[in-house]
């Protein structure tokens, strides 16, 4: 993953979150994942760059600013997507279908569509957003330390259990808004960093395989911040179908 890229990204594509955290987004502290048929790894001319998530055979969901460099897109055959393991060197490479991106007019999210994978896909929310309190569970592929991100990348799929805060709290100032398309969360069990974005963030429970959120940015200590997907939904099955 390229930091600076990513903190230029951040910049343009979700500007309320430079005041507090100036990177995109892994996971130090936490645990290593032992189920998530449906995470995705994202490399960039070979490198590990974000985390995605399948939510079809067909599509995959991750942050928009994962996907451009220095305000530039990102050529599609720079990328590939590693699925289907939770070793990533070990995960089936996919490769976007030429030209099939499309990004959401109202938060940090991007659809890309790829050739049909044997995956098991996340399941989209029914039931209105996240609320204050409940626990969700961020996973993601990416630094396990502060610092020199691109030499703490993880091979292995880790994740984190956070707590969602109301957007009114003080603590989430820079990470989310009342009425905007982010939900503000507290780390409990860790916290994501860089080559986490775009990685999924999921309920718990009896919706552990449900897709609650899109990770975008964190502060690398306590907060994070992630785009809503029930405020997506809408926009995710038209492009997506059903």
């Amino acid at each position: 993953m390229r930091l600076p890229r990513v903190a230029v990204l951040l910049a343009l594509v979700v500007p309320a979150t430079i005041v507090a955290a100036p990177g995109a987004s892994a996971v130090i502290g936490g645990s290593v994942s032992t189920h998530a048929p449906w995470a995705v790894r994202m490399l960039v001319d070979g490198r590990g760059e974000c985390t995605g998530t399948a939510i079809s055979r067909d599509w995959v969901i991750s942050a928009s600013h994962c996907f451009f460099e220095q305000a530039e897109a990102i050529a599609d055959a720079r990328i590939e997507f590693r699925v289907g393991r939770l070793d990533q060197r070990r995960g089936t490479p996919v490769h976007p279908v030429p030209g099939s991106r499309q990004g959401s007019a109202d938060a940090d999210m991007m659809l890309i569509k790829v050739p049909p994978m044997d995956v098991t896909p996340a399941k989209l929310p029914g039931s209105g957003p996240v609320r204050p309190g409940r626990i969700v569970r961020q996973y993601g592929w990416g630094a396990t330390c502060q610092g020199d991100e691109n030499a703490c990348q993880s091979d292995v799929l880790k994740q984190s259990d956070l707590r969602v805060l109301p957007t009114r709290d003080r603590r989430c100032a820079g990470f989310a808004v009342p009425g905007g398309s982010d939900f503000c969360t507290t780390g409990v069990t860790g916290i994501p960093a860089g080559g986490d974005s775009g990685g999924p963030v999921m309920g718990t429970g009896s919706t552990a395989d449900t897709l609650v959120g899109v990770f975008d940015t964190s502060d690398r200590a306590t907060i994070a911040g992630a785009g809503d997907v029930f405020g997506q939904a809408a926009w995710i099955r038209r492009i997506v179908g059903g």
